[in-house]
């Protein structure tokens, strides 16, 4: 299988809805979005962030350091997608079609 097919390189999307009520809570939801942001997540909506990984195996990697980081309270989903997957999306602003911002991609060097 080609090693940049579009099937092999995956995007890890890390969704999450944390309390911020107490001045702890706030804490605890900002050292977790440092942290993600630190380990090459991007911001993709307010609560949604994702990476770009060149193999499942390096997304694995990912989504196990995003495990480590887990604040105590809240909910956070974690979704691993293909390039392919991701392409298709659709995003629409106010009702109108929008043209999908690929986050900036780490390079590779072999």
């Amino acid at each position: 299988m080609d090693r940049f097919s579009e099937y092999r390189i995956m995007w890890v999307l890390v969704l999450f809805d944390l309390p911020t009520d107490t001045k702890k809570e706030r804490k605890a939801a900002a050292d977790f979005r440092k942290r993600i942001m630190a380990d090459g997540f991007t911001m993709f909506q307010f609560s949604i962030y994702l990476r770009h990984c060149p193999s499942r195996e390096n997304a694995e990697v990912h989504i196990k350091r995003v495990k480590s980081f887990m604040p105590e309270y809240g909910e956070v989903g974690i979704l691993c997608i293909t390039d392919k997957q991701f392409g298709d999306m659709e995003i629409f602003s106010n009702s109108k079609p929008k043209a999908v911002d690929t986050p900036c991609q780490q390079l590779e060097l072999f």
